[in-house]
């Protein structure tokens, strides 16, 4: 199974699902909403299939959320104010009939999406994605531009030989340019960012000549790109970046809770106390830390230090 951003953001509230007492209430659209903003004039009312938990505050439709000014119980609508639509920053779109109604969510989906993307960058300074490119080889040429690929490192450089073998052999001799002149190599200054390669290396003309190299990962732009594609990082990492994601969330919730005042909130308090959720973002950290460690270990062991010579 491919593991996408939808996937992962799930994971994540399923993890999170397990720290807290509160379940979320839903209900669902009984109509199509359209990508439009609420006026004064012409405000949107939602269809749904239940307001017994409506009241005036944030729904979550999809990823977007939503601000509701007022309902009617017995029209099953509730009225989005004027800057209710794309709320908090979500962006405003188009919902369909039968689509999940969050009533005031502890975890809003696109503020898990923002963890899990902070999270991969983030890692970036201890596990690096491992990438290739290739080029052929010219007799006349000795420097070779990558343009916009980012690389922070090269890990090894070989060249296919000729004949049946298909042996990859590698290259001994070479040296990195990181920020080469982008004019030098017929590509525009300021517009692109250029590194280069210089082979030292005797190499048969004409044949494929393979770069593997460290560079950044990549963070998500939309929920349907799978994980290791998108982000560059082997599958084992996964758990790393949801157990990132996760106490990056739990992080938040006792400041959300620091300033109720409500029989409500002091029965809530004797169950957890303030500040219970640090326990378990102590604890999500320790095993998030310890995960990060041993698959910084491993890509250590797999791609070890090689020697090369620059002339």
């Amino acid at each position: 199974m491919t593991t996408t951003l939808s996937n992962m953001i799930d994971e994540v509230l399923i993890n999170l699902a397990g720290y807290t007492f509160q379940q979320d209430r839903a209900t669902h659209l009984i109509t199509d909403v359209a990508a439009t903003a609420s006026t004064i004039a012409a405000p949107i009312n939602l269809s749904l299939g239940s307001t017994e938990s409506i009241g005036k505050g944030v729904l979550e439709i999809d990823e977007e959320l939503i601000w509701v000014d007022g309902y009617d119980r017995v029209a099953s609508q509730a009225t989005v104010s004027p800057f209710g639509r794309g709320y908090l920053g979500t962006t405003i779109a188009a919902h369909t009939a039968g689509t999940k109604v969050t009533i005031a969510p502890t975890f809003p989906r696109f503020v898990v999406k923002r963890a899990i993307n902070d999270t991969i960058r983030a890692i970036g300074s201890s596990i690096f994605a491992v990438k290739s490119t290739e080029f052929t080889f010219n007799a006349a040429i000795s420097a070779y531009p990558f343009a916009n690929l980012n690389i922070q490192n090269i890990m090894s450089i070989s060249w296919q030989s000729i004949g049946p073998s298909k042996e990859w052999i590698p290259v001994r001799r070479w040296s990195w340019d990181a920020s080469a002149n982008p004019e030098a190599f017929g590509y525009t200054t300021g517009t692109d960012t250029v590194q280069a390669v210089n082979i030292g290396d005797a190499i048969t003309p004409g044949r494929t000549v393979r770069v593997i190299y460290a560079t950044d990962p990549v963070a998500f732009t939309t929920n349907a790109q799978i994980y290791t594609t998108q982000s560059g990082l082997p599958e084992s990492t996964r758990d790393v970046v949801v157990l990132g994601a996760s106490y990056r969330m739990l992080t938040y919730l006792d400041p959300a809770r620091a300033a109720q005042t409500s029989p409500q909130a002091d029965e809530t308090d004797g169950k957890r106390p303030y500040g219970a959720s640090q326990t378990a973002t102590k604890q999500l950290y320790a095993l998030y830390t310890q995960r990060l460690n041993e698959e910084t270990a491993r890509q250590q062991s797999n791609y070890p230090i090689r020697v090369h010579y620059s002339r």
